[in-house]
Order: C-alpha cells, then sequence, then structure tokens
C-alpha cells in the first residue's frame, strides 16, 4: 500500500534588526523540537491559506506572504500508517498580531542564520533557511505582492435581461469564489484594491475589501468597455500601481488582462535563480488568460521603472 499523501503549509517568518536577517522558529513541547510554524490543511483549504493560518495560530503573528521556498517531503505515521507529508513554504513578513501562543507551541523564538541553523532539529528545515538567505543576497527577499484578478464567474450575457452589461452580476459560483478568496487574498495582504467598474468585477474582490478594511477603487480602464475605447489606458493604471510600490490588487476581464500580462511580461526578473520557473509559470498563466476567479499572485521587488517580477503563483478556483 502506498503512503497517504498528507499536505501541509508553513513559512520563515524573518526581519531585518540593525541590518542583520533574523528568522522565526518556533518550540514544539510534544516533540521537544525546533522547526518552522506549519500544519495540515483543512479539507478544501488553499495551501497558502493554511500557511498564513497554521503561522498565525502557532506564533500569534500575522504574516504576509513573500516569495516561495523550497517544499519537504518525508514519510510520517498517520494513526499508524505511513504517510506521505509534504509541506509548501513561504518567506513571510509579519504585519501584525500579538505573540501570543494559542496552539501546540511554547516558545517561539528570533534567531539569526547561524543561530537558526545550529538550533533547527532537521535537516530538511535548512533547506528553507538557506533558499532565505539567497533571495536576500540577490536582493530578491523584500518583496510586495501584485495580485491580478480576473473577475468570478457571472450570470451568462444571453440570461442577463438589464439594459448595462456592466450591471451583470455574479452567479452563486462567482460568489461563492469571491468568498473563498478572501482568505486566500489575505495571505498575500494587498492593502489597495483597484478594480474595473462593471459589478462582476467590483463583487469578486468587495467581500475581501470588506474583510480587510479597504476601498474599492474604480477605473473605466479597467472595464471591457473603457478597453475598447481607450485601449492604453489599462497599462496606465498598471503603471500607477507599479510606482507606488504598495501591495496591490487589480481586478479586471479576459479581454483586459492580455495588456496588464504583457507589461507584466516586461518585467520579470531574468537574472535570479528559479528564472525558468517563474518564466513558465508566468507563461501559463499567459495564454490561459487566468481562469475566471483565479487570482495571479506577482512578486516584485523595487517600484516604478526598477520594478521586476522575482515569483509567480497562481490561485485557481476549485473545480
Amino acid at each position: 500500500m502506498s503512503p497517504t499523501r498528507i499536505p501541509a503549509a508553513g513559512t520563515v517568518p524573518w526581519r531585518l534588526r540593525d541590518g542583520v536577517l533574523e528568522v522565526a522558529l518556533v518550540h514544539r513541547p510534544r516533540y521537544d523540537d525546533w522547526s518552522w510554524a506549519k500544519g495540515k490543511l483543512d479539507p478544501g483549504e488553499d495551501w497558502a491559506v493554511a500557511a498564513a493560518r497554521e503561522t498565525t495560530e502557532e506564533t500569534g503573528l500575522v504574516v504576509r506572504l513573500g516569495p516561495p521556498l523550497p517544499e519537504s517531503r518525508y514519510v510520517v505515521l498517520d494513526r499508524g500508517l505511513p504517510g506521505d507529508k509534504v509541506v509548501r513554504y513561504w518567506s513571510a513578513q509579519v504585519t501584525g498580531g500579538d505573540g501570543r501562543l494559542v496552539n501546540e507551541i511554547d516558545e517561539v523564538v528570533w534567531l539569526d542564520v547561524a543561530g537558526a541553523h545550529a538550533r533547527l532539529d532537521y535537516a530538511r528545515d535548512r533547506d528553507q533557511l538557506l533558499a532565505l538567505v539567497r533571495l536576500q543576497q540577490n536582493d530578491r527577499l523584500d518583496t510586495w505582492p501584485l495580485v491580478l484578478v480576473r473577475h468570478a464567474h457571472a450570470v451568462g450575457r444571453g440570461a442577463f435581461d438589464g439594459p448595462d452589461d456592466r450591471r451583470r452580476p455574479l452567479d452563486d459560483a462567482g460568489r461563492a469564489r469571491a468568498r473563498d478568496l478572501v482568505a486566500v487574498l489575505g495571505a498575500y495582504g494587498p492593502t489597495r484594491i483597484v478594480s474595473s467598474p462593471s459589478l462582476r468585477c467590483v463583487d469578486t474582490v468587495a467581500p475581501f475589501a470588506k474583510a480587510a478594511g479597504l476601498r474599492v477603487r474604480t477605473r473605466d480602464g479597467l472595464s471591457e468597455e473603457g478597453h475598447a475605447e481607450a485601449p492604453l489606458k489599462a497599462r496606465r493604471h498598471l503603471l500607477r500601481v507599479l510606482d507606488r510600490g504598495e501591495a496591490a490588487l487589480i481586478c479586471s476581464h479576459g479581454p483586459v488582462l492580455p495588456a496588464l500580462l504583457d507589461e507584466v511580461a516586461a518585467r520579470l526578473d531574468l537574472d535570479t535563480e528559479g528564472a525558468v520557473e517563474v518564466v513558465e509559470a508566468f507563461a501559463e498563466a499567459r495564454d490561459e488568460e487566468l481562469a475566471k476567479g483565479e487570482a495571479l499572485v506577482c512578486h516584485v521587488v523595487g517600484r516604478g521603472e526598477e520594478a521586476r517580477v522575482v515569483a509567480v503563483e497562481r490561485h485557481l478556483p476549485s473545480l
């Protein structure tokens, strides 16, 4: 019998203290070991959502996910049977929380790289630490997320009898996806939301905006109609977001996204480790023009003309 697959996710929280890179380790009294904050996915849970949730539950810290780190695979006993545990990791910056320990952890400690390397109990956990160090050495660790979202599934054009297609709403599946996106987007912590004014776009990001206490800023150039009249406006809106260099979310339509994706493509970082994977992931998303309800997370360093995309993640709706 082949081992059962056990999906889990976690993070390596990091900070700079007096210019020195430090990371947060957790101690589990049940195993008397030091490792990264991590835990199993809940049924149907997105990997990134689980990583952020488990970090908060185990450390009391709220984090914003950055570039992904190497995953770990190892065999564990699960209810007396062998299980193939797969743990996906992200780098993470602390954005809030009170540090109160509430779940299976009795101590959290911040250590420099040498101290963390010595304290970690498992050799496999050093893979994430070394990857984090390489990101810092290449000036690719301190990133901000640019999240491109295609609106969720809407009522079909033929089934909508309103006079203005911009008022065409989400259907039941679209509303469900909008609710699911709350946790997905929350894991990356965008603080600025820009959207097409079409109802199906606004309603895709409205639940997240409400949960995060943010305002949805609408731009006609991101709508299908506005893009048809002035094709350069969507690109200008994206350039303004890049100039700000602030964690941001842009929601638009299938016909508009190619213009945005082309601009992002010109900023893919080809001079860093993992460039091939970044290009392949982005090319796949661009070729498919994003699925309805998909969130494409681009991890960006710098701003304006210097902005470069160093990692790309796709978050697709469940079938």
